[in-house]
């Protein structure tokens, strides 16, 4: 579907919320935001996936990182439904606002439609879409899921470090396959070993390939 994507300015959609009014721009500010949506209150999986990431809240807020939730149905809804929430997950509190779309037009700018899933009147409800946006309001990552399978939450989380490590790095650095924080990053092929030299003074270590083009560098990050 085309649309939002990785590298796109988020809109600067301002919406009623279980927080009071926001424009999303205001709220990520000079940090990182993930914007996920559901699609629809008191729904089985929806449910989960809230009470989810109110318990990784903590962690996502010690990396400077906010949650802003988006639902299609009204600010009156989201509040019932935070109850539920919060008792099925007992000791997490939804501290996260919850944005009201009862029209459907924010999902539809922020690339957030699942064709396939309709409500009893035919008409799309959002997908389980996520987007990490940098503090320059771009899209850094994008995870885009069916109504029937819920988010993996340590994996936004390990998304999330991913993409500050390289940051943090100024794109020097990416991570491998499978990466978490304590693993060693690859070295951009854009860096020659010279620069490789200065950036990790500890030493990189060059996988031994038949190529022998020297390509796949690890460095402790």
């Amino acid at each position: 579907m085309p649309g939002l994507t990785i590298g796109d300015t988020i809109p600067n959609l301002e919406l009623d919320s279980t927080q009071g009014r926001i424009r999303i721009h205001d709220f990520v500010g000079d940090g990182y935001a993930i914007i996920f949506s559901h699609p629809a209150d008191f729904t089985p999986v929806c449910t989960t996936e809230m009470a989810a990431m109110a318990g990784y809240a903590e962690e996502f807020k010690k990396r400077g990182v906010k949650l802003l939730g988006i639902s299609c149905d009204d600010v009156a809804s989201h509040k019932e439904w935070i109850k539920d929430i919060e008792a099925f997950k007992p000791g997490s509190k939804l501290t996260y606002p919850i944005m009201a779309d009862p029209d459907r037009n924010a999902i539809r700018e922020l690339n957030m439609v699942d064709p396939d899933e309709k409500d009893a009147r035919g008409v799309s409800l959002p997908s389980r879409t996520l987007h990490i946006v940098g503090p320059d309001k771009t899209v850094k990552l994008s995870f885009l899921y069916p109504a029937c399978t819920g988010r993996n939450m340590d994996e936004v989380l390990r998304a999330v470090d991913s993409l500050l490590t390289a940051a943090r790095h100024k794109g020097k650095v990416a991570t491998p396959a499978n990466w978490k924080p304590g693993d060693r990053a690859v070295i951009g092929p854009s860096v020659s070993d010279e620069e490789a030299r200065k950036l990790f003074p500890d030493g990189f270590e060059t996988a031994d390939l038949p190529s022998k083009k020297g390509y796949l560098r690890f460095a402790k990050v």
